[in-house]
Formats: structure tokens, sequence, C-alpha cells
């Protein structure tokens, strides 16, 4: 098991937001079936963790993933980058076999 990695830009967007917000864990990782490719990628808050869940830190930062997709999602590296007017997180991970033209949904 390798886990969930947050680059520097990443780490410090999340850390902004759950300071701004004023309260949660860290951020929440997922996938729901969806998009054009099988999966995509969901973020949220972390406000509590279930019994279910599992825990990485990186930077500082907490990030709750649900033990049955650990599959999907253990060696992600989680970016955050800003071009012009766009922002957004963005997900490299290395157990992905393609991605849809959009880049909005993945296969394994």
């Amino acid at each position: 098991m390798t886990g969930i990695r947050l680059t520097e830009a990443a780490a410090r967007r999340i850390q902004n937001q759950l300071a701004h917000r004023g309260k949660g864990i860290g951020l929440r990782l997922g996938i729901k079936r969806a998009g054009c490719s099988g999966y995509a990628y969901l973020i949220d808050y972390a406000d509590q963790v279930e019994s279910d869940d599992m825990i990485f830190e990186d930077r500082g930062v907490k990030v709750v993933i649900r033990r049955d997709q650990l599959d999907y999602l253990d060696g992600l590296e989680v970016d955050f980058r800003r071009e012009g007017l766009n922002e957004a997180f963005q997900f490299n991970n290395p157990k992905a076999k393609g991605t849809c033209g959009c880049g909005e949904s993945f296969t394994v």
C-alpha cells in the first residue's frame, strides 16, 4: 500500500479551505461510476471518520477514503493548479489506464 500523496499546492489549498470553512478534519476523496470512461473522482470535506474509512496524512493534511475504494486510489497524487481564471484539483493516478477526452472520468 502506497497511500495518497499531495503536492505542496494541493496541501496549501486544502488547509486554506478548511481554515476558511472553520471546521473539518481533512479532505475526503472517493470515486463514483460516471462519465464515458467509467469512474469520476469525488472530493469533499471530511468532518468525521467512519469505521470503513482509511486515513492518510501528507504535508500536514489528512485525506480520508473508504477502504473499499483503496484499490482505485492507492498511489494517487493530488495537485492543485491555477491557469488563468481556472483553478482545479488534478489527479495523477498510476492505476488509471485511460481517461476520457474531457478529462472528467477514468478507467482502471
